[in-house]
């Protein structure tokens, strides 16, 4: 370029694993949006019950966890409601799994798009948080509902506490765990494709290792408090219910909350260089 010419948008190497082109990812927001309504209009447009579906699921998996692990196991904590309980962590981890999955998936479900035209490659796995975020909104409304036919009609006692001022932190760390260890297995499935087999069938396997189905109050031994408290997202299950339910359905901890935050930012700086490294050849690997 000689210096009488001017370009307005110029495309060069990343020669720099610390690069994270935040100022350029926050240019192309309208292509965040664009890619936001696509996953939401795009996946239900076709089908009869349009997002009915996002209600569907939470309310079918309470009902099977209320009536397996609340009435026949005698897990959940007898002095909440069953179903609160377990919809109180079931809509925390489905928000959390979906941004894993979907973002997961990044380089080897968008190849195609990728080839055809520049963009900065994190807008697509950053429009997957803010198109489940629309989905874990319109669960939240039915979570707020239940809770209020059991406090007007079921005779119960809310016990809601100042906690509540964390949810927007509980929000931001289910996203950002999704979206971190997603960017950080997307990166990796890029050469070793059996990962991306895996990652549904871990998913299900690590909410057993949470609190989602049993009370942390429950455990007794100090070796599996610890090993259940390193999934980051029991913390935030726990904070959740702990600002719904209170401490009769939860254990809040800020020493648990500050691990899961830490750990979020943590993976995130790690998949964010992984990816950027990944990005520079993954179009021949894919």
């Amino acid at each position: 370029m000689t210096e009488h010419e001017h370009w307005d948008i110029e495309i060069k190497p990343k020669t720099n694993w610390f690069r994270f082109n935040l100022r350029e990812v926050w240019a192309y927001r309208d292509l965040i949006s664009q890619f936001v309504r696509r996953d939401i209009v795009a996946v239900y447009k076709q089908t009869l019950l349009g997002p009915v579906w996002f209600l569907i699921q939470p309310i079918l998996t309470t009902v099977v966890f209320t009536f397996i692990f609340g009435r026949i196991a005698k897990l959940a904590p007898g002095q909440v409601p069953d179903v609160l309980f377990y919809m109180a962590g079931i809509i925390p981890w489905t928000y959390f799994s979906e941004c894993l999955i979907k973002t997961s998936t990044t380089f080897t479900g968008n190849a195609s798009i990728y080839g055809k035209v520049y963009f900065p490659r994190l807008v697509i796995p950053i429009s997957v948080v803010f198109s489940s975020l629309a989905k874990f909104g319109v669960q939240m409304i039915l979570f707020l509902g239940t809770y209020l036919y059991y406090v007007l009609f079921m005779d119960y006692q809310p016990v809601a506490n100042a906690t509540l001022f964390l949810f927007p932190l509980v929000i931001l760390l289910m996203g950002g765990l999704g979206l971190s260890l997603g960017i950080f297995i997307s990166s990796l499935t890029t050469k070793y494709r059996d990962l991306g087999f895996l990652v549904a069938f871990g998913v299900d396997l690590l909410k057993f290792a949470s609190t989602l189905v049993f009370p942390f109050s429950i455990i007794m031994s100090q070796t599996q408090k610890t090993i259940i408290g390193l999934n980051p997202m029991t913390s935030v299950i726990e904070t959740f219910r702990y600002g719904f339910l209170g401490e009769k359905a939860a254990v809040f901890s800020w020493e648990a909350l500050a691990y899961s935050t830490s750990f979020m930012g943590i993976m995130f700086v790690v998949a964010v260089l992984i990816f950027n490294r990944v990005e520079k050849s993954f179009m021949d690997t894919v």
